[in-house]
């Protein structure tokens, strides 16, 4: 029996592929909202969403990496993009490079910003108490939580008072319980045995304020990954909403640099 429902997808521009693998509690739309349009300008971009994200519904009895990274592929594949370079955000960038290592006939290119091997301990205790407060039905806990994880103390303190209400407020879905899955699987992936073999043209982007998931992670992804290039965003880990500019100058750059 399949353990993920069908992922719902955008496709969007023509060229050359980009797969886009997301972070947990996030969705496409989330993470890579204002991305879309200028990828899709020269490239044709695949969007999954996770189950549990966006249009695509739970699987509440949980799915693994190779299970999420061959479903997160298969997109591309049904889209019409046989080959892609994969942008990986947070949760997403051990999803993108399990992809490279089970698919490397497909993958060109990766782009891992504020990501990790192995979660932390860091980590490890913040996504668990994702899980426990969604699996309490804590709304406001666990909204409080991801905002408290999500941006730079300088960030926050910055918005107006409406902006950071906004933060707050989970919108007319509520509460999102297939993040506890999402949570689950950020708590035990590990690619630590795949970066070696990762052979493809790779940027490692650290966000330097991050507080869920440390900047020593993507470091470690750089020192791991060979020819592996690496660059820093002074943000929180929501770094499109926080450098959204300098994040995406980054990666065009990238793209542009090895033609992918």
């Amino acid at each position: 029996m399949k353990k993920i429902p069908d992922l719902a997808t955008t496709v969007i521009g023509s060229g050359p592929g980009i797969l886009l693998a997301h972070g947990a509690s996030g969705s496409v739309a989330d993470n890579y909202g204002t991305l879309l349009p200028v990828l899709a300008e020269d490239h044709t971009v695949v969007g999954p969403d996770y189950p549990g994200s966006g249009a695509t519904p739970r699987a509440a009895a949980g799915f693994t990496l190779d299970e999420l990274a061959d479903a997160v592929v298969s997109c591309a594949i049904n889209a019409g993009v046989e080959t892609f370079t994969v942008i990986g955000f947070s949760l997403g960038t051990t999803v993108a490079v399990r992809a490279a290592a089970r698919h490397p006939e497909r993958v060109h290119g990766l782009v891992l910003t504020a990501g990790f091997a192995k979660a932390d301990n860091q980590i490890d205790l913040s996504l668990g108490l994702w899980e426990h407060l969604l699996n309490r039905g804590d709304a406001e806990g666990f909204a409080r939580m991801r905002t408290v994880n999500g941006f730079s103390v300088e960030f926050l303190n910055g918005l107006p008072e409406e902006q950071f209400a906004e933060l707050l407020d989970l919108g007319p879905a509520g509460l999102p319980l297939g993040v506890v899955e999402q949570a689950a699987l950020g708590r035990s992936a590990d690619t630590r045995q795949d970066l070696a073999g990762i052979t493809v043209p790779t940027l490692v982007i650290a966000a330097t304020r991050d507080i869920l998931v440390d900047p020593a992670n993507s470091r470690y992804l750089a020192d791991h990954i060979p020819g592996a290039r690496y660059a820093e965003v002074d943000a929180g880990h929501v770094v499109m909403a926080e450098q959204p500019a300098e994040w995406q100058g980054l990666i065009e750059k990238f793209l542009v640099e090895h033609g992918l």
